[in-house]
């Protein structure tokens, strides 16, 4: 097959891209997927650029603009015609170091379009189209041109119009709370401004998902809705108003629309993954998937406290403890929060005091690191900022150091504050205020990246910038956080719903992998006496709205190369029989497949370990309890199974009955199916490994 040039978005990359192109006439151009089903048209009628997609016949993005405004130049939005186009086409396989599947098919064609302007000053820019089995992506490109060198822009044109009547699932945008709100379920019509992913459901049965993929120095997009159905890009604005901040030749993140003709089809796409640059850190094998343990879930559940106000939860003793339980269960890491000078007090609003280099006196970070590595456990940092960027930045190369020394492989990073209050300093020393979102904290997580990769570690950001596929540029993002984990059900009200966990892995996950933070086996903390008098408990209706066979499943449906084991030990020590599947189930696989659901419903995955042998499956559901019968025809041929079965018992209830699990094995093959009865917010998981 010929293959296209693909270009990076850097400066040498685009100048070269922009060369050789010529002034041929056209009107329209069409680009189909390589397998026929998807169809991009893209025309010049009136002057405007336009978009239309269509899937097997049928309409799911109507005629759209495309365009960009300036601040002080003319930007793209009227007067524009095609002057050419150019086309190109790829195939390839390439391999993750670590991922939902080891190898990933790159399969697409490839549409340049030149929009120059009729009238006005000469200007000119690209789109450029791939269509994929699975969906499309489409990008700008601006060349450097005359009276366009610098340049601020203040709207992004870009639309959406999608099917009337559509039903979407979505969460709101530019709230305080960032992307940690429970899901939306409603006709499209009703959606007035969202983050992406957002996911709809046309009325034909299709679906496609709108996101965007490589978000490098430019504004994260939500949408708004500008008319019933259309939505219009909306940039996270600088703190002075302007979106992106930029001089040619330079490139936008990838507007992506991931189509399939159910459900299911979604959640097997690797399109965000495929218009990510490659690995440019080179060597990764030091980046380590894993499970984890840590001092968390006490301070949520106002056992510990994270500052020295209470019940100090970072104490060298209880990280010994943690890390003893760590090393008798074989767990990589153990993750202590309120270890450094900073959580006194109102944490959440004092962030120019945190240091990231001194710990309280009553955790020596030393000792702690050494007996973790005696042990063979790995201490996991943490970096809490509550959203004052300036002064981690200004301290970041001292705190990467400090763990690079004491052998610390991953961070967790967290920017607690509300939405456009982090907090920068300007090069006059004024403080400025910015979205989570914006241009300043794109470029802000890659800084921290890179430092990181310098000293062989790994990241988890919490409270961070969305997912757009950027792991497979740099491999040691590991994970994030970036939708509502598990701590809502210790003090949320209300805590997470049974259906949060359907709608997560047709929205959120579609981005990539989240620190949901699984496992939780006292399903009502909250009802416990307090461990101190004086300690207040949260109110008891916050709790774990699933049952503990669900706890299991989510290991398997939501993931993540590093999978925390959440809840308190003494807890796991109590339930050993549900305990087996989190020692047992694996982080990183060599392939996945989504079997069976439907969004905000339930949902069935199966997943084989990499570098073994073993198939893992994990089903949930909503509060509806469910019969599935799911087909083992993923297992090789020829070969007999041992299905080790995690499973609701025949009373259980999220709400009255929690607990009850039946755990069973028995002999299959290929030829066989499981059935697995759900309960209401219930789950069931197994591990299939090949019969002796």
């Amino acid at each position: 097959m010929r293959t296209g040039r693909i270009w990076a978005a850097t400066a040498a990359g685009l100048a070269a891209a922009f060369a050789g192109f010529g002034a041929a006439s056209a009107e329209e151009a069409r680009l189909s997927s390589p397998d026929g089903e998807i169809v991009v048209t893209v025309t010049d009628e009136g002057g405007l650029a336009r978009y239309a997609v269509e899937f097997r016949g049928e309409t799911l993005i109507a005629p759209s603009r495309l365009g960009l405004l300036f601040k002080d130049q003319h930007g793209f939005d009227d007067g524009l015609a095609i002057a050419s186009v150019k086309r190109a086409a790829k195939d390839e396989i390439w391999e993750q170091p670590w991922g939902e599947r080891r190898f990933v098919r790159d399969r697409h064609n490839e549409l340049l379009v030149e929009f120059v302007s009729r009238e006005g000053p000469a200007r000119r820019f690209f789109a450029r189209f791939r269509a994929f089995d699975d969906g499309i992506g489409f990008r700008y490109e601006v060349p450097r041109q005359k009276r366009l060198g610098k340049v601020e822009i203040v709207e992004e044109l870009t639309e959406f119009a999608a099917p009337a009547g559509s039903t979407a699932w979505w969460i709101p945008a530019r709230q305080w709370n960032r992307y940690e709100y429970l899901y939306e379920t409603t006709p499209v019509e009703e959606v007035y401004a969202a983050h992406t992913p957002i996911t709809l459901r046309a009325p034909s049965g299709a679906h496609l998902s709108i996101h965007e993929a490589a978000l490098v120095d430019y504004s994260g997009m939500a949408l708004k809705q500008a008319r019933p159905a259309t939505f219009r890009a909306d940039l996270a604005p600088w703190s002075d108003g302007v979106l992106v901040k930029t001089e040619t030749p330079f490139a936008s993140p990838w507007r992506t629309i991931q189509i399939a003709p159910d459900a299911v089809g979604l959640l097997n796409s690797d399109l965000i993954l495929n218009l990510n640059e490659p690995n440019r850190l080179g060597d990764v094998s030091w980046v380590e998937p894993g499970k984890y343990v840590g001092i968390w879930w006490a301070m949520h559940i106002r056992e510990r406290t994270w500052g020295r106000d209470g019940v100090h939860g970072a104490t060298t003793e209880e990280a010994k403890r943690y890390i003893d339980f760590a090393a008798k269960y074989g767990f990589k890491g153990v993750l202590v929060e309120g270890w450094n000078v900073g959580w006194d007090g109102d944490w959440y609003n004092n962030g120019d005091v945190f240091s990231f280099t001194e710990a309280y006196p009553d955790f020596d970070i030393e000792e702690v690191a050494a007996y973790a590595r005696e042990k063979g456990v790995r201490l996991i940092g943490h970096h809490e900022t509550s959203g004052n960027v300036a002064n981690y930045e200004n301290q970041l190369a001292d705190a990467f150091d400090l763990y690079e020394r004491l052998g610390v492989r991953q961070v967790k990073t967290g920017y607690v504050a509300d939405a456009g209050r982090i907090k920068r300093v300007d090069e006059k020393g004024i403080a400025r205020y910015e979205y989570h979102d914006g241009q300043f904290m794109a470029n802000h997580h890659l800084r921290v990246l890179e430092e990181a990769a310098k000293r062989k570690i790994s990241i988890n950001a919490h409270e961070p910038i969305k997912d757009t596929g950027l792991r497979r540029t740099y491999p040691n993002w590991i994970a994030r956080e970036g939708a509502r984990g598990q701590e809502f059900n210790a003090w949320g009200l209300p805590p997470n719903p049974p259906e949060h966990t359907a709608i997560l892995p047709y929205t959120r996950m579609l981005s990539g992998p989240m620190d949901f933070t699984p496992g939780i086996f006292d399903l009502e903390p909250n009802r416990r006496p307090p461990v101190r008098e004086d300690m207040p408990r949260h109110d008891p209706a916050s709790r774990v709205q699933t049952t503990l066979a669900k706890q299991l499943a989510l290991y398997v449906v939501l993931y993540s190369p590093i999978q925390m084991a959440a809840d308190l030990p003494e807890n796991y020590e109590k339930r050993p029989d549900a305990f087996q599947f989190i020692l047992d189930a694996p982080t990183d696989w060599e392939e996945s497949r989504a079997l069976a659901g439907e969004a905000g419903d339930y949902v069935v995955f199966a997943r084989k370990e990499r570098g073994g042998e073993d198939w893992f499956v994990g089903a949930l559901t909503d509060e509806e309890a469910r019969d599935l019968t799911v087909p083992l025809d993923f297992l090789d041929e020829g070969r007999a199974y041992v299905a080790e079965i995690y499973r609701d018992g025949p009373d259980a209830h999220w709400e009255t009955n929690p607990y009850a699990l039946v755990v069973e094995e028995r002999r299959v093959t290929r030829a066989d199916a499981l059935a697995l009865p759900l309960a209401p917010g219930g789950g069931a998981a197994a591990r299939l490994r090949p019969a002796p």
